[in-house]
């Protein structure tokens, strides 16, 4: 059986980052573990009109951000590595400063003392200096700092377009091998 890949939803604008990237791993039939912050929470239900509960059918598990007992707060729970999709300021921040006060934090410090792979698609603009000494502290800590840009090479006609290839790209940063976007051609 593959290894899962866990997937943390937070409260920054962009849930569908979080949506799509479990929907592609539903996909390819890798399992996926959950969990979605509070705020994450409301923000599923302003932007796209969805509750975890409508998720369920992507994960294995869904993991209450609140339970700090859980398997995947652990590093002997193996799994692939993390993508935290997307990634607000405050979540950047407690996992730049090990500040582990929730699950979604707590895991994805362990990814980062496990040495797995952890792609932060960091959700905010503009950025303040504050922001950016965030992003290189995780960096310096081993974790992929991933913004969602988009690619215009593919020539996307579409939102979901965009969407997809950003979390296809950040699915290529945790060495899982896919054919579900368009390549650069050279």
């Amino acid at each position: 059986m593959s290894l899962p890949v866990l997937v943390g939803i937070s409260g920054a604008s962009g849930a569908i980052y979080g949506v799509e990237c479990l929907r592609m791993l539903n996909e390819m039939k890798i399992p996926v573990q959950l969990i979605v912050s509070e705020l994450g929470v409301q923000t599923l239900a302003i932007e796209l009109d969805m509750t975890v509960n409508d998720l369920r059918q992507y994960a294995e598990d869904v993991h209450s951000n609140k339970d700090l007992a859980a398997a995947v707060a652990s590093g002997s729970y193996r799994t692939r590595g993390m993508i935290v999709a997307p990634c607000s300021i405050k979540t950047l921040s407690g996992i730049a400063n090990s500040y582990s006060g929730n699950l979604l934090i707590r895991a994805a410090d362990v990814m980062l003392k496990e040495r797995r792979p952890l792609v932060l698609m960091i959700r905010e603009t503009p950025l303040h200096k504050g922001h950016l000494e965030l992003m290189t502290k995780a960096a310096d800590l081993g974790a992929v700092i991933h913004p969602p840009m988009p690619a215009f090479y593919n020539k996307p006609t579409t939102i979901d377009e965009i969407v997809r290839h950003n979390v296809g790209r950040a699915l290529d940063q945790l060495g899982i091998e896919h054919d579900l976007i368009s390549r650069w051609p050279g």
